[in-house]
């Protein structure tokens, strides 16, 4: 698909090293590359996103992460901790970036195919936001959120909230009545809202490691439909993290 626009799409990864519940995770090996990487390399087969860009952090404990970004060839941006908002907005403007794909360091399932649906979606209509996970249909762990730089920096102007400013995008999806938003639902066999594929814990860690050995090796460009199937055929994985609690925006 062609879409007829001259701007500029980067993906922005926000990554850091100092998770309370699972320390350096980003960087934690999955078929023996780093987390980071694979989620790198996975945004970069997207047929739209021109750029790639890990918003990390400018403390020292997250130096490893710009060290793997050189390795790999990959843009990255140091910034605040808390205001990762600004992070993520100082890193589009770096960029020169006119449309941001803002996915977070612990996806390391995201898939390509979902971002380029959804940049599809947004250049369709007049858009603000457009995202699979406005209302949570999908598993958690394949969640894309698209939007122009020029929201964001509204946005910024907006809100000195913590809670908007920590999560990027909370006030746009939260201000319905302000933007025009899009909510990409699941349908089939990805109609999965249930289902946890975030890294947040050791256990997400061990069955994230499952799905990359036993998909890695049949299709290095495996994708959510085929992370989902395996799980179906395979209900005891599920059980390895099903006691995980996941954190709501609004807990922080």
């Amino acid at each position: 698909m062609y879409l007829g626009k001259a701007e500029k799409i980067i993906a922005t990864i926000e990554a850091r090293m100092t998770s309370s519940r699972l320390p350096g995770k980003v960087l934690l090996p999955l078929a023996a590359s780093p987390a980071l990487q694979r989620i790198v390399e996975r945004i970069r087969r997207s047929r739209y996103v021109d750029d790639v860009v890990v918003a990390t952090t400018v403390n020292v404990e997250d130096g490893p992460i710009e060290d793997l970004c050189v390795k790999i060839g990959c843009r990255y941006h140091r910034g605040s901790e808390e205001d990762v908002l600004q992070r993520v907005l100082d890193a589009a403007h770096e960029s020169k970036a006119d449309l941001i794909v803002e996915i977070t360091g612990d996806c390391p399932l995201i898939d390509h195919r979902h971002i380029d649906h959804l940049i599809e979606l947004y250049y369709a209509g007049d858009h603000d936001y457009v995202s699979n996970a406005i209302e949570r249909s999908f598993p958690d762990g394949f969640d894309v959120q698209v939007f122009p730089t020029r929201v964001l920096e509204v946005v910024d102007k907006l809100t000195d909230n913590p809670i908007d400013r920590v999560h990027v995008s909370y006030y746009i999806y939260t201000h319905p009545e302000r933007f025009k938003l899009v909510n990409w639902r699941a349908e089939g066999e990805m109609l999965w809202p249930g289902l946890g594929l975030i890294l947040d814990e050791q256990d997400d860690y061990e069955l994230l490691k499952i799905i990359y050995e036993k998909l890695m090796s049949i299709n290095e460009d495996f994708s959510a439909e085929d992370v989902v199937s395996l799980l179906r055929k395979n209900p005891k994985y599920l059980e390895i993290n099903a006691h995980v609690r996941r954190k709501t925006a609004s807990e922080g």
